[in-house]
């Protein structure tokens, strides 16, 4: 039997919302199958006000094991560093973070907020909110850059807004079966196995997208890249692959890849006008390109074949 406690600090509920529609597995066959003893959930627990406080203490105690700590949503400090804007169970959300993750097997950040710290760190970010080891781009976070769980292993990063269900399900019984460590983790500790492709992988319009067809909202055929903002093609999540719902994906459904797997996510931190609209110099390059591409050679490429009128029509909705 293995234990998992899910807390929920400064978020809208999201990622649980999006746990439970998890298929493969559900969140059913996490707890008969996979032998997962969820100890407390926001959402699925039976214990309120001292029962919930009393299991806590007692983790923290010893006296019950905490094999997996999935934390949901950011950590909450303000204001200034002491916490009380999240009070939970009598105290400081924080403070149940801190000493629970250090008592954990394996901590789990789940979301964007968990991760990088998401909509709530946004500048001004009242909130002081961060993430659990990472502060949008910066190592380091509520936890710090050198924080390791019990098992040995940093905390575990799911980011998306919200993550997909069964990256999360997937994982928790990675965990729970004892395959965590076949699991290899990159740079932001997000697991490969859902972070190595690019959305641009699978999708719909990755034909459009060589061929510079611009798309837009609406619009059957063309790449959503060019005019609102799709960021695709630099995003590694796998959307397009283990598609939502086993149906579909935003770029499938001709909406914009809002690139909520990195940690720039809310990218250009919502400025007005960046939102589902390209950012581009001089009014018509880029000036975010797909990862590895040359600058110049990009913008020679487009260019010429713009300039050429190569396909500036998609077969597929020109019949």
């Amino acid at each position: 039997m293995v234990n998992i406690l899910w807390l929920q600090g400064g978020a809208c509920s999201g990622n649980t919302m999006s746990f439970l529609s998890a298929q493969e597995p559900t969140v059913v066959e996490l707890v008969t199958d996979f032998g997962i003893n969820i100890l407390y959930h926001p959402s699925l627990a039976l214990e309120i006000g001292e029962q919930v406080s009393d299991l806590l203490h007692d983790i923290l105690r010893g006296s019950v094991q905490l094999d997996i700590f999935v934390y949901e949503g950011s950590v909450i400090q303000g204001p200034n560093g002491n916490g009380s804007m999240n009070n939970f169970a009598e105290r400081p959300m924080q403070d149940w973070v801190r000493e629970l993750s250090n008592v954990a097997g394996y901590v789990v950040a789940i979301g964007d907020c968990a991760t990088w710290g998401g909509i709530p760190a946004v500048p001004p970010n009242p909130t002081e909110s961060t993430g659990m080891q990472w502060h949008k781009e910066k190592k380091g976070g509520f936890l710090g850059e050198g924080f390791i769980s019990k098992a040995g292993m940093p905390v575990i990063n799911i980011p998306g807004c919200p993550a997909h269900p069964d990256w999360i399900s997937q994982i928790l019984v990675a965990i729970s079966t004892g395959r965590i460590g076949d699991v290899l983790i990159d740079d932001l500790h997000r697991p490969k196995t859902f972070f190595t492709d690019f959305v641009q992988t699978g999708c719909t319009n990755a034909i459009s997208f060589s061929k510079k067809i611009d798309g837009g909202f609406g619009k059957r055929g063309g790449c959503l890249f060019y005019e609102v903002g799709c960021r695709g093609p630099m995003t590694r999540a796998s959307c397009n692959r283990i598609l939502w719902n086993r149906q579909s994906s935003k770029t499938r459904a001709n909406h914009p890849c809002l690139g909520c797997t990195e940690p720039g996510f809310p990218h250009h931190d919502l400025k007005k006008g960046s939102i589902f609209k390209t950012m581009k110099y001089l009014g018509f390059m880029p000036r975010e390109l797909p990862n590895g591409a040359s600058r110049l050679g990009y913008f020679t490429l487009t260019a010429t074949t713009k300039a050429l009128g190569i396909a500036q029509t998609d077969p597929d909705t020109s019949k």
